[in-house]
C-alpha cells in the first residue's frame, strides 16, 4: 500500500539524517535487504517522523510546482513520494507481526496517530487534490497506457473516497475519526497477541490420552523450561489447540481448550468487546461522511464484488449447495460417535475435529499423524520451491550472507530459468511470544522500475506457526500445514513474479476479492499425487509416501466439505454484517448470533465469541472482505481446472497464468485479467465438483461483476 493511503503528519521533525541511524539511508547491502542486526527499536520513531517529514516535503514540491498539472508532474511524483518513509514502515510493520516485543507495540501505538494524520493530510489536501483532478479530468488527451491510465484512476479514486470533497466541519470530523480508528484497530491486534500469550494450561501424565507424540514432547519442553520438569505446558497456539482438539481423549479437557480458546478478549484487560463496537461504528460514520449508506458499500467500489448485494449473493448461493451436505455429515458423524461411545452422543463444538478425525480415519484408513513422518520441513520445502521451478522455472538458493530478523528465519535467492536476479525470499516457520498467530505473506521491499529504467526487485516473506522440532524429531508437517505453506507461497510468487512500473499497482496490490487467487490456487497441488512423488518421503528411512496414503489424500479432500465452507461462510457473514450496520451495535453477542445463525453449525455457547479475535478484519485488511477467501476459492478452482484440463505442470497454461495474473499485479481490472488467462469468466462449477457436492452441475454463476 502507498504511504500517502497509510501514513501521518507530524508538525516538526528533523530532516538530518544520522549517521547512527541505520534506517535513515538506503541499505547498502546485497540486494538492499534489511540489515536486521544494526536495527534497534530506539531507531523506529525517529526514522518514521523523519519520513513523513520528507514526504511532506515531497508533497509541498508538488502543491507549489508552477506548471500545470501533468500525469508525471502530479501523479507519478506522488506515486514516488514518501521512499523514506516507506523504507522504514517496510521494516517496522512485518517485524511488528513477526518479532514483536512490548516497545514494539508501544511504539506502534504512538505512531498511528502519527500516520493516520499525515495520510488524512494527503487525502484532504485541496491543492494536490485539485491537480489530481486537473490530470484526471484530461485524461482523454494523455495518450497513456494500460499501467499509467490504471495508476491514475487508481489515485483519483483513492482520493474521491478518502474525503477528497470534504469541507469544513466535515474534514475535521473525518480527521478525527481516522485517527481514532487507526488507534483502536492497532489496540485490537495488540489485545489479541496479549492475551494470546497470557495462557498457560499445565498438565500432568495422566491428561495426555491420544496427543500425538511431538505436541507432548514440545508441552514437556516447555515444561522444563519453566522449572517444572515431568509436566507439561500447553499453550493456545494455533497448532497445539488444533492438534488438542483433533486427538485428546478427553471431552472435559477438549471443552476447556474450545472455551478458553472462544472465550478470548472478551473480558478483563485485553477485551475487544468495546473495541470491535466502537471500531465499526466508526466506519459506519466515516462512510457516511463519504456518501455511503455503509462501511461495505463504500469499500467495496473498489473490488470485483463492487457492491454489497454480490456478495451476499455469493455467500447465500454457497450456503445453499454446502448446507444439504453438512447435514449429512453431521448426521453420520453422530451416529458413528454414538456407536463409538456406546450410547447416544450429541456433537458438541469441541468434539467435532476429534470424533470427525476418527471417522476419516476409519473411511479412510486416515490420519494426519499418520503422514507427518512423510512430510519433514525440509523436504516440503524443496517441493513448494520445486512446484515453481516446474510451473514457472525459478530457482532458490539459500543466502546465508543475507541476515533474517531472528535464528529462525533463512533467505533465500530467486532467479529465474536464465540465471536472472528475481527477488529474496524469507521464511519463518516455528511460533513464539514474539509472534502473532496465524499464517501469512509480507514483504520488507516492493517492486517498481525507477525513473533511469531500473527494475527494482522484491523482497518478500513467508510466516508460518508450524509444530517446532524437538530434540529427536525434525519439524514433521501434517497436510494442513503443508496445504497452509502452499498458500502462503502462492502469495509470495504473486510478490515475486510482479514486472510493473509502480510500486503501489505492483505485486499483490490488487483488489481484496483477487488477491488470494494465486494463494489458493496453489493448494490445489496437495492432493495431486504427481507433486507429492516428487518430495514427501519418510523422514527417517527415506522411503517415498506409498501409493496408499497418497490415495487417502485424494479420497479424503472431499471429507466434511460441508461443515468446512458453512464455517467460513459464517466468517463472512459476521464480517459483512458488523459493516452493514446503519446504527451503532448495541449487545454485541446477540449482534454476533444473529449474524451467524444462517449457517450456524452448533449452538452458541455462553462466554464464547468470534468477533473479539477477529483480527483480518478489526486490524487488518479484510473489513468488509473476509467473503474474498471464497470468491477466490471459485476462482482458484475455476482455474485449476484450466490445468487440469492440460496438465497440472503444463507449461503453456502455467505461462499463461504467470503472464495474465502473478506479473501483472492491479495493472488491469482483475476480471480482465482472469479472462485473458482463461477465456471466460469463472462458475461455481468447478468448486462444487471439486468438493462433491455435485458431480455435474449446470449453475453458471460468475464471479465477475461489471
Amino acid at each position: 500500500m502507498k504511504t500517502f493511503l497509510t501514513g501521518l503528519t507530524i508538525a516538526a521533525a528533523s530532516i538530518m539524517t544520522s549517521a547512527q541511524n541505520p534506517l535513515e539511508a538506503p541499505f547498502a547491502t546485497v540486494h538492499q535487504t534489511v540489515p536486521f542486526s544494526k536495527i534497534t527499536n530506539a531507531d523506529y520513531e525517529p526514522a518514521i517522523d523523519r519520513g513523513i517529514a520528507l514526504a511532506q516535503k515531497e508533497i509541498d514540491a508538488i502543491t507549489s510546482n508552477p506548471e500545470a498539472p501533468t500525469f508525471d508532474n502530479t501523479i507519478v511524483a506522488l506515486e514516488r513520494a514518501g521512499a523514506d518513509l516507506n523504507r522504514v514502515l517496510n521494516v517496522f510493520y512485518p517485524l511488528l507481526s513477526a518479532d514483536a516485543d512490548n516497545e514494539m507495540m508501544e511504539i506502534s501505538m504512538r505512531v498511528a496517530p502519527k500516520l493516520s494524520d499525515y495520510s488524512t493530510s494527503i487525502t484532504l489536501n485541496s491543492a494536490l487534490w485539485d491537480r489530481v483532478k486537473t490530470v484526471y479530468n484530461n485524461r482523454a488527451q494523455l495518450n497513456l497506457d494500460a499501467e499509467d491510465a490504471m495508476l491514475l484512476q487508481r489515485t483519483y479514486d483513492s482520493f474521491a473516497l478518502s474525503g477528497a470533497e470534504l469541507q469544513g466541519a466535515d474534514r475535521e470530523a473525518y480527521k478525527k475519526l481516522n485517527a481514532e480508528l487507526s488507534e483502536l484497530t492497532n489496540k485490537f491486534g495488540q489485545n489479541v497477541l496479549k492475551e494470546l500469550n497470557t495462557y498457560e494450561i499445565w498438565l500432568t501424565s495422566a491428561d495426555l490420552a491420544g496427543l500425538p507424540k511431538g505436541i507432548v514432547d514440545e508441552a514437556a519442553q516447555l515444561a522444563e523450561a519453566k522449572g517444572r520438569k515431568g509436566e507439561f505446558l500447553f499453550t493456545l497456539a494455533q497448532p497445539t489447540y488444533m492438534a488438542f482438539m483433533k486427538y485428546s481423549e478427553r471431552p472435559d479437557l477438549r471443552e476447556r481448550f474450545y472455551r478458553l480458546y472462544t472465550g478470548r478478549n472478551i473480558k478483563g484487560e485485553y477485551s475487544n468487546v468495546e473495541n470491535m463496537k466502537r471500531i465499526a461504528e466508526l466506519r459506519r460514520q466515516i462512510a457516511g461522511l463519504l456518501g455511503a449508506k455503509t462501511h461495505a458499500e463504500q469499500s467495496l467500489k473498489r473490488t470485483m464484488a463492487e457492491k454489497p448485494e454480490n456478495v451476499y449473493k455469493l455467500l447465500d448461493q454457497l450456503r445453499d449447495a454446502y448446507t444439504p451436505a453438512y447435514k449429512r455429515e453431521i448426521a453420520e458423524l453422530t451416529e458413528f460417535a454414538s456407536k463409538l461411545e456406546g450410547k447416544p452422543v450429541t456433537i458438541n463444538a469441541w468434539d467435532y475435529s476429534y470424533y470427525a478425525n476418527k471417522l476419516k480415519n476409519e473411511k479412510y484408513s486416515y490420519d494426519e499423524e499418520q503422514l507427518r513422518p512423510y512430510f519433514e520441513l525440509d523436504n516440503v520445502i524443496d517441493g513448494v520451491f520445486g512446484l515453481a521451478t516446474k510451473l514457472y522455472g525459478l530457482q532458490f538458493t539459500r543466502n546465508e550472507s543475507v541476515e533474517g530478523y531472528h535464528a529462525d528465519v533463512k533467505a533465500f535467492d530467486v532467479t529465474d530459468a536464465d540465471g536472472n536476479f528475481v527477488g529474496i525470499i524469507y521464511t519463518d516457520f516455528f511460533p513464539r511470544e514474539t509472534k502473532r498467530p496465524g499464517a501469512w505473506m509480507t514483504g520488507f521491499k516492493d517492486q517498481w522500475v525507477t525513473a533511469d529504467g531500473t527494475d527494482e526487485r522484491p523482497l518478500v516473506s513467508i510466516v508460518m506457526n508450524f509444530t517446532k522440532p524437538t530434540a529427536d524429531t525434525p519439524s514433521l508437517l501434517t497436510p494442513y500445514e503443508v496445504e497452509t505453506f502452499l498458500h502462503e507461497f502462492g502469495h509470495a510468487l504473486h510478490g515475486l513474479l510482479t514486472r510493473c512500473k509502480y510500486a503501489s499497482l505492483s505485486g499483490t496490490s490488487v483488489y481484496r476479492d483477487f488477491v488470494e487467487l494465486p494463494s489458493q490456487f496453489n493448494e490445489n497441488y496437495l492432493t495431486e499425487k504427481e507433486f507429492l512423488d516428487s518430495f514427501a518421503k519418510h523422514y527417517k528411512t527415506g522411503e517415498k509416501i506409498p501409493q496408499e496414503l497418497v490415495d487417502k489424500i485424494i479420497k479424503s479432500s472431499q471429507f466434511g466439505a460441508g461443515y468446512a465452507c458453512l464455517r467460513q461462510l459464517g466468517f463472512g457473514y459476521l464480517d459483512m454484517a458488523w459493516h452493514t450496520v446503519t446504527a451503532p451495535v448495541d449487545d454485541a453477542v446477540a449482534f454476533e448470533n444473529q449474524a451467524m445463525a444462517g449457517v450456524q453449525l452448533f449452538p452458541p455457547q455462553e462466554g464464547s465469541m468470534t468477533g473479539t479475535t477477529f483480527s483480518h478484519i478489526f486490524s487488518g485488511g479484510y473489513a468488509a472482505g473476509y467473503y474474498s477467501y471464497k470468491w477466490a476459492e471459485v476462482l482458484d478452482a475455476d482455474a485449476f481446472a484450466e490445468f487440469k484440463e492440460h496438465g497440472i505442470f503444463d507449461k503453456a497454461t502455467a505461462d499463461k497464468f504467470r503472464t495474465n495474473i502473478l506479473e501483472r499485479g492491479g495493472t488491469r481490472h482483475p476480471a480482465e485479467l482472469y479472462r485473458a488467462f482463461r477465456g471466460k469468466d469463472a462458475t461455481i462449477d468447478a468448486l462444487l465438483e471439486r468438493d462433491g457436492i455435485k458431480q455435474h452441475t449446470t449453475s453458471s454463476v460468475p464471479v465477475k461483476k461489471d
